[in-house]
């Protein structure tokens, strides 16, 4: 789209916001159920795209992205009623007699921003929380998933009018076009360079906005781990989608006891669950481009390999590759992955290890591996991360129960079920104050001590 009309569509959803369509909960769960029947019509040419934009399998393609759609979109069928209630809360008795609640109500026209490696899933989970709050939205998926990208524009198409929910496809240019223009709220999910752009246009607006980043997310494993178990679901959770998930363990942070145990132990699962040659795996992903395939290929130190670190460049492909020995100097810990490559790293005291942490930047997700309740209070309470597991890792975000969101360096914002709704809601706050009564000590002349010692009592 021109900038021109990217600028009519937007003056179009304005006007169909302002007539108020989208206000009634009947209205909105209405667009949810037609959402909802849409991805369950479509629910293997969805699979087929995410097949040809990230090699990904129609098992994993339904139990990471479809599938995990239509929970939210059921969530929200479910509770959209209740969370668009206004809340009562108390109300101080200098304020006697009078009604508080907290309303909450539609930003307005948001722009939803998604990316490449889930782009299903980070592009309807949003869309679905938008829908669910009374919101338009015009939505702007990647690029580089382009057969997705078409699934996302026919479904929508076929569900919504335009002036309701539209698809705006392209590249930097529509993105920029789409900046420029003033949105009543921005949810992005991308990267934390281009969310640093998102953030600079919608200063210029003032407009609120949910950044969902990334970063380094590190995954301890101590002593008291169970080692097998640690490395089997570090092994599904580091190599799903070729590693191309934000939540992915990034790097190893493992006691020095235990890194020869735990190196074994990823060696048998990574033989377990992809074979002995991964690469002939049709089960297992491809990068998304040759691009981010040249960039994975500078971080692999061939002397420090100690499994996996074949590659197929025709079919932009890595197998799931471990380096030993790694340290934070290595070009590998210089950047977040978001590939096949999990260096592992050593330490020996864990006190030592949560004080470095607390010096690097905020990540999107912790994990921790230990049997140790002292040492997991610890990092659950003094490390601020977005979220994370113990003894597990990904799976955190797959509930509508739990917020998921950054902080700091990893983003700012949270969405999913309840958090999601409240993400796309402004919540006002009302005083329904009564005509029969009017308390005068609030009124000039100042001069009662009578009411001066009521002040004093009320405001304590």
């Amino acid at each position: 789209m021109t900038n021109t009309e990217i600028r009519s569509l937007l003056e179009k959803q304005r006007a169909f916001y302002r007539s108020g369509v989208t206000i009634p909960v009947k209205f909105r769960i209405e667009q949810l159920k037609k959402l909802y029947a849409a991805v369950q019509k479509y629910r293997d040419e969805i699979n087929d795209a995410l097949q040809s934009d990230l090699g990904k399998s129609h098992y994993e393609g339904f139990m990471c992205e479809s599938g995990l759609v239509l929970t939210e979109i059921s969530y929200m069928i479910r509770h959209t009623g209740k969370f668009a209630k206004r809340k009562t809360v108390s109300t101080p008795l200098p304020q006697f007699h009078s009604h508080s609640f907290r309303q909450p109500v539609p930003y307005g026209n948001v722009l939803i921003m998604s990316p490449w490696n889930y782009p299903f899933l980070l592009t309807m989970d949003p869309l679905a929380d938008a829908i669910a709050a009374g919101n338009t939205a015009i939505v702007k998926p990647s690029a580089y998933s382009p057969a997705t990208s078409r699934m996302v524009e026919k479904i929508i198409g076929e569900c919504f009018a335009p002036e309701y929910v539209a698809v705006v496809t392209g590249g930097r240019a529509e993105n920029t076009a789409l900046l420029d223009q003033k949105f009543d709220f921005v949810f992005f999910t991308g990267s934390q360079a281009v969310g640093r752009e998102v953030l600079r246009h919608t200063a210029e607006h003032l407009t609120p906005a949910v950044l969902e980043l990334g970063g380094k997310s590190p995954c301890i494993v101590e002593k008291s781990a169970n080692i097998p178990l640690a490395a089997k679901r570090i092994v599904f959770g580091k190599y799903l989608n070729c590693g191309q998930t934000c939540v992915a363990p990034d790097y190893i942070l493992c006691e020095s006891s235990v890194k020869d145990a735990f190196v074994k132990a990823v060696r048998e699962e990574i033989r377990k669950q992809y074979g002995e040659n991964p690469l002939e795996n049709g089960d297992y992903g491809k990068i998304i481009n040759a691009k981010h395939f040249e960039r994975l290929g500078g971080l692999i130190d061939p002397d420090k390999v100690v499994v996996g670190g074949e590659c197929d460049p025709s079919a932009c492909r890595i197998a799931p590759t471990v380096m030993d020995n790694v340290t934070f100097d290595d070009a590998v810990m210089g950047e977040e992955i978001f590939g096949p490559i999990m260096p592992i790293l050593t330490y020996d005291n864990s006190d030592g290890l949560v004080e470095e942490l607390k010096t690097r930047d905020k990540p999107l997700a912790l994990y921790l591996f230990s049997n140790n309740k002292k040492h997991i209070r610890r990092v659950t309470e003094e490390l601020s991360y977005g979220g994370g597991c113990i003894n597990d890792v990904v799976i955190h975000l797959a509930t509508s129960e739990m917020g998921f969101g950054g902080v700091g360096e990893s983003g700012m914002g949270a969405y999913h079920g309840r958090a999601g709704f409240d993400a796309f809601s402004h919540y006002k706050s009302i005083v329904d104050k009564k005509t029969w009564i009017d308390l005068p000590m609030r009124y000039q002349p100042y001069r009662s001590r009578l009411y001066e010692a009521l002040l004093h009592i009320f405001l304590r």
